[in-house]
């Protein structure tokens, strides 16, 4: 199964497609509970809940008439042995940055963000990281494979222009003298709502390129109970669409959708969920290229 039937990727460098998505199902780094190895799965799966659709609501075209999108399946790593992860994840990135695509990934713990954005830094140099989460994952005494540090070392990486980043929906507690990122948290989201927050995250990007990183834990577990580390009082889903929706204008190069843990729900909500937001994901990629509007701002 593919990402809302979209064809299954062949050959990279003769494709047309202008999003790759991609799979990474490893867990090995989570400090909660293990599961999300088997999101990306459960992601393309919810997806056939979407992908009957032609024009998507509340958007007025058919996204696969204006973008092209084609899913390679999931990287390869050797269980037990995470440094492969982080090697052929780089690497698979780093591909489809040098055929001038963009990457959709699902995940998998929030650790496999790390390789990714040093692919992208390698073609794009340091970027602009709308990052959502319950957690700002900035923590310096993880390990070395870690979901909760990875910030922490992208930083020092220098893979992040942070002058121009945004962490949403926190909700637990980071040392907050000298963080690098602004903070949203919850429940400043909650309270002032999605055109508050977008008012903030249109001025803090500017026109910089922007990567956008999706932990699943920053919706309430109302809305996404199969997640490995679950905290109360995040965001709807409803906010978390209108905010990616309203992200239509800026300079989007890639996403990831991460945490998703299917077993912890046995309705599939979570999965949903993040399906969903991968697919809004690609409707403002394509009305950024010209692709109509929506219904909402007529």
């Amino acid at each position: 199964m593919t990402f809302m039937q979209f064809p299954q990727l062949r050959d990279l460098q003769t494709s047309d497609a202008e999003v790759i998505v991609s799979g990474v199902p490893y867990d090995m780094s989570t400090s909660g509970r293990p599961g999300a190895r088997f999101g990306p799965e459960g992601i393309r799966s919810a997806s056939a809940n979407l992908s009957w659709e032609g024009a998507r609501w509340p958007w007025n075209f058919a996204l696969d008439d204006h973008l092209n999108v084609e899913d390679a399946g999931n990287v390869y790593f050797k269980h037990g042995e995470p440094q492969t992860l982080v090697d052929n994840l780089e690497a698979h990135i780093s591909k489809i940055m040098e055929a001038d695509k963009s990457a959709l990934t699902f995940g998998g713990d929030h650790f496999i963000t790390l390789p990714i954005l040093r692919a992208y830094a390698k073609k794009h140099g340091p970027i602009a990281v709308i990052h959502f989460d319950a957690h700002t994952d900035t923590y310096s005494g993880g390990t070395k494979y870690d979901h909760g540090t990875l910030f922490h070392h992208a930083v020092n990486e220098g893979l992040i222009d942070t002058e121009h980043s945004l962490q949403i929906g926190i909700r637990t507690a980071y040392d907050t003298e000298g963080h690098p990122f602004e903070v949203l948290d919850a429940a400043w989201v909650n309270g002032n709502g999605p055109e508050a927050t977008l008012e903030r995250i249109r001025k803090r990007v500017a026109d910089k390129k922007v990567y956008v990183s999706f932990d699943i834990d920053g919706l309430d577990p109302a809305f996404a109970p199969g997640t490995g580390t679950p905290v109360s009082a995040g965001m709807s889903i409803d906010t978390a669409l209108k905010v990616i929706r309203g992200m239509k204008g800026l300079n989007l190069i890639g996403m990831d959708v991460v945490e998703v843990a299917p077993a912890y729900d046995n309705s599939d909500i979570t999965s949903l969920a993040g399906a969903t937001l991968a697919l809004e994901y690609l409707y403002v990629l394509a009305a950024n290229q010209g692709a109509g509007g929506d219904y909402l701002s007529k």
